[in-house]
């Protein structure tokens, strides 16, 4: 049975409406590591230029936060609407709101920056594209996107995860891995062109390898 939009939409807003609290305590921010960080910087030096920039998957806001601090008029958006209640109330200076990468409510070559950071993981390979196309339709011309993602190991059979429990709350929630050169292609199909690409090993915690693929509109 092929899965639509709304069955793994429905199921990851469930599943982060459901732990949102535990996990913005534990991760404010998605930047563990100073590499990590100074990927943001670069995106940010080249997003600027007065268009708004969206931080896809924004969780409790720590990342949109960030970019504001470093003179990027950010916004966030996620699928969960408890963790935009979060993101508000520790940050609200900004703006976030509810919405989904696969379908953005947002008019095209609007945006003068996309960011991603680990959010495209919970997206299937099926409905990628469609995510992809929406970059490439509401970027402006020469705007950059950063992706960040746990890399697909070599070789391996199933690469997806599915979570039924986290931080004692049951969910239902998928983890998709891939590599950079699957991400690479599918970005190339919806019209992005590759800038760089980094690939960070795990530490502390971690068990798999990141990495980060700067794309932008030409």
């Amino acid at each position: 049975m092929t899965e639509t939009s709304e069955d793994f939409l429905g199921a990851t807003r469930g599943s982060y409406d459901a732990i949102a609290e535990e996990y913005a305590a534990r991760y404010p921010s998605s930047l563990l590591h100073p590499l990590d960080r100074s990927l943001v910087t670069a995106f940010a030096e080249l997003a600027r230029g007065g268009a708004p920039v969206a931080d896809l998957g924004s969780g409790p806001g720590g990342v949109t936060a960030l970019l504001h601090e470093l003179g990027v008029p950010a916004f966030g958006v996620d699928l969960s609407p408890e963790m935009v209640a979060l993101a508000r109330e520790a940050h609200p200076q900004l703006r976030f709101h509810t919405g989904s990468m696969t379908s953005l409510d947002l008019p095209s070559a609007s945006l003068g920056g996309i960011l991603a950071l680990y959010s495209t993981i919970h997206v299937p390979d099926a409905h990628l594209p469609r995510a992809f196309a929406e970059f490439h339709r509401t970027l402006r011309p020469g705007a950059p996107v950063l992706l960040a993602f746990q890399t697909r190991h070599p070789g391996e059979p199933v690469p997806r995860l599915h979570l039924s429990e986290r931080f004692a709350h049951e969910i239902t929630l998928d983890y998709y891995w891939r590599t950079a050169d699957q991400v690479i292609a599918l970005l190339a199909e919806a019209g992005l062109a590759l800038i760089a690409t980094v690939r960070r090993e795990p530490m502390g915690e971690e068990t798999r390898a990141r990495t980060f693929i700067l794309a932008r509109r030409p």
